[in-house]
């Protein structure tokens, strides 16, 4: 019990260092990785099931040929795409918003300073020190949670991609 007491600890004096800002990097640093992990469970399980029935569905048709039936093809393809797609773009959003929230940190953080220098003048680095922690902590952790987003939506945009392509392959029309 303790660790975890401790762990909390630290989060908390982390947070409070970085600013009000730090605490808006981890609320979408957070709603991110929660979408990425719903796409990678998404994608060991419901994306299967999605699968097949578009596969059952094309399969039973009689008819593969005709321009009717290329419609339905493109339809279920479409029908796959939007499926492997959904939450990317908001991913994707997620990923070019923590850096710009590290520069709204970055520049909350020397206001304080500027603040602390026309009050105290410059003979006071104890009071400008956090100032500039609140300046960079943010800085750094925006920029870590995009890179980790990033690598990541790549990842998840690639997959659907091939997947999507795959599919397209597989529901191939009877010339």
């Amino acid at each position: 019990m303790q660790p975890l007491v401790d762990a909390y600890a630290q989060i908390r004096d982390f947070l409070h260092l970085g600013g009000d800002v730090l605490f808006a990097i981890m609320v979408a640093t957070f709603l991110m990785w929660a979408l990425i992990l719903e796409r990678h469970i998404y994608l060991r399980t419901g994306y299967r099931k999605e699968v097949q029935a578009v596969l059952a569905e094309w399969h039973a048709r009689a008819d593969r040929s005709s321009w009717y039936a290329h419609q339905i093809r493109r339809e279920l393809i479409s029908r796959i795409s939007l499926e492997l797609g959904r939450g990317i773009p908001m991913i994707k959003t997620l990923v070019a918003l923590c850096p710009l929230l590290g520069l709204l940190g970055t520049v909350t953080g020397m206001v304080e300073v500027f603040q602390v220098m026309a009050v105290a003048g410059s003979s006071n680095p104890r009071a400008m020190a956090s100032g500039v922690s609140k300046a960079t902590i943010p800085t750094m952790a925006g920029m870590a949670a995009a890179i980790s987003g990033l690598i990541f939506s790549v990842q998840l945009e690639r997959r659907a991609k091939n997947e999507t392509e795959w599919v397209s392959d597989e529901l191939r029309p009877q010339d």
